[in-house]
């Protein structure tokens, strides 16, 4: 990298002394927060439409999908295509878990999943998953160390829940086989992370979500769940007196409607962050484009902490075609240094998420990041300090899937400093729901990404694996605890919905991020959508969907 040269010499001749010295915490981490965290820029407003209106702020982007028209016809015909007792929106982690639950329970269990299963944000998760194992831990301090981290707004309840469910989400993993990191002992070997006041992260290398969904996606291909692939959420019905009782989905392979009869939903579609919020790059899956916000929405689902969102601080920032991936955490807490252009160490890479992206756009702004050829500006992570402190070969044997993906563009991290700046990553709200993952809605429950509540204002590394084994299988015992006979299926809460303030112009869900325009058509009717543009990333590895409603 000729073009940094400068500054790199800074860096390595700063080493040194950086080995001696820890950098500081922020002094007044709120100011920063407030001056420089995408949360606080103003880019929000209120909506018109639904359960929310005149009240909580959300995103502009965000907001304009929950005031869209549904691409249903009024008219579309409520027949029952597929007659189960219990549908599962989502194939990710949280779908999988909830799906696993219900084995043996003698209800027909039907997931669908817009595209296969294991698409999904849990296989892009890297750093690793919270449980309270150590001697020294345990669940009440996982939970003081994950309220602090929220800024104080989780929910009490959900959170004890999440705490402690930790050791035996991990124990039930192992069970299917998930492969862990060990020490020479055969104990789970336990990393630090951003907020974490004793070492609590598992992990398996740097693709801990990845081996998660394997061994949950191998299980549920081997379980009675019966998988609709390709299957992507347009609508839910409901009964005409607000319950929910099933689904309207577009088969994309057949290009055709499917109706859902069902006795419980439970959504578990995850996040929003291909919205691309404010133009920022983002690490989520092609998929994440905020389904089930959506159709929970106009079902009279309030909707929780959505002018919160997760910048993950160590997003890729060169070369392009990486912008946006994460650089795991984990190797924070293994010894690499976030260093300006200066070679300074500016601030403790242990710092909650949102304060260290904070600074880190904080430092980019004030005139100390790097500019790459493209007009981007970052930061270093000194990812050579890793080996400098753990030994020769540590950050290879560690963390191989950031090697390989940097060798690509003959970038050595063991011997050169990689380029980051805040990526979008989490959605921290969503769906209100309560202890058992019940909406505000009878016949609907959420799990996962998709509700909010459960991580405040900022969530800690791990805590998203875990929330989707802990309450994707909460979801499922109080389905088996709660469901009603089947219900009728009617569209009366979306034409009472279509009766709001709406942007009459667009629909939603948008299923995927597209640059251009693209037609829906479904039976009779026609609307032209504007989606958002993915061409920044390679999240989505090159895929190119095709448009959902297409002849």
């Amino acid at each position: 990298m000729e073009w940094a040269k400068e500054s790199l010499e800074k860096v390595e001749g700063s080493r040194a002394a950086r080995m001696k010295q820890q950098a500081p915490m922020p002094s007044d981490p709120d100011l920063i927060l407030k001056n420089f965290h995408p949360d606080y820029s103003g880019k929000e407003r209120t909506v018109n439409a639904g359960p929310n209106a005149g009240d909580q702020k959300f995103p502009l982007e965000l907001a304009d999908l929950l005031e869209a028209d549904s691409p249903l016809p009024a008219t579309h015909s409520t027949v029952t295509d597929i007659e189960t007792d219990v549908l599962i929106i989502g194939g990710g982690g949280a779908g999988a878990a909830a799906a696993l639950a219900f084995e043996g329970s003698g209800l027909n269990v039907h997931l669908a999943t817009k595209l296969r299963l294991g698409d999904s944000n849990t296989v892009m998760a890297e750093g690793g998953i919270q449980a309270a194992l150590a001697e020294t831990d345990s669940p009440r301090r996982h939970f003081a160390d994950t309220m602090v981290g929220g800024h104080g707004e989780n929910e009490p309840d959900l959170l004890r829940i999440l705490c402690e469910g930790g050791p035996k989400s991990i124990e039930w993993l192992s069970q299917l086989g998930c492969l862990f990191d060990r020490n020479p002992d055969g104990t789970f070997r336990l990393r630090g992370g951003g907020g974490t006041s004793v070492p609590r992260v598992l992990a398996c290398r740097d693709y801990t979500g990845l081996e998660i969904m394997r061994v949950l996606k191998d299980a549920v291909r081997l379980s009675s769940t019966n998988v609709l692939e390709d299957h992507a959420a347009v609508e839910l019905f409901d009964d005409g007196n607000s319950t929910v009782s099933g689904a309207v989905l577009y088969d994309r392979k057949k290009a055709s409607l499917v109706n859902v009869s069902a006795r419980a939903v439970i959504l578990a579609t995850g996040g929003s962050g291909q919205l691309r919020l404010q133009g920022f790059p983002t690490s989520n899956h092609v998929g994440a484009t905020g389904d089930g916000l959506v159709l929970a929405y106009r079902q009279g689902c309030r909707l929780a902490f959505l002018d919160s969102y997760q910048y993950h601080p160590s997003g890729a920032c060169y070369p392009e075609a990486l912008a946006g991936q994460l650089v795991t955490e984990a190797i924070r807490s293994a010894g690499a240094q976030v260093v300006n252009s200066e070679g300074v160490h500016f601030i403790n890479e242990m710092a909650y998420r949102d304060v260290l992206a904070a600074a880190i756009i904080k430092e980019t702004q004030e005139g100390r990041g790097i500019t790459t050829p493209n007009g981007k500006v970052g930061v270093w992570l000194d990812t050579p300090m890793i080996d400098l402190k753990n030994g020769e070969g540590a950050l290879a044997k560690q963390f191989p899937g950031l090697i390989h993906r940097f060798e690509r563009y003959k970038i050595d991290p063991v011997k050169t400093p990689v380029l980051i700046y805040p990526t979008l990553h989490y959605q921290n709200g969503g769906i209100s729901i309560d202890s058992q993952c019940k909406t505000e809605v009878k016949g609907l429950w959420a799990c996962g990404e998709v509700t909010g509540g459960l991580h405040g204002k900022n969530r800690l590394m791990g805590n998203s694996l875990l929330d989707i084994l802990v309450f994707g299988r909460r979801a499922a015992e109080s389905v088996k605890e709660k469901i009603s006979e089947r219900k009728l299926l009617t569209l009366n809460n979306l034409n009472e919905f279509r009766k709001s303030q709406l942007q009459k112009q667009i629909t939603s869900p948008t299923f995927f991020p597209k640059a251009s325009k693209m037609k829906l058509e479904i039976g009779k009717s026609a609307v032209e959508a504007e989606t958002t543009d993915s061409s920044s990333s390679e999240t989505s590895g090159g895929f190119e969907p095709p448009d959902p409603f297409a002849r």
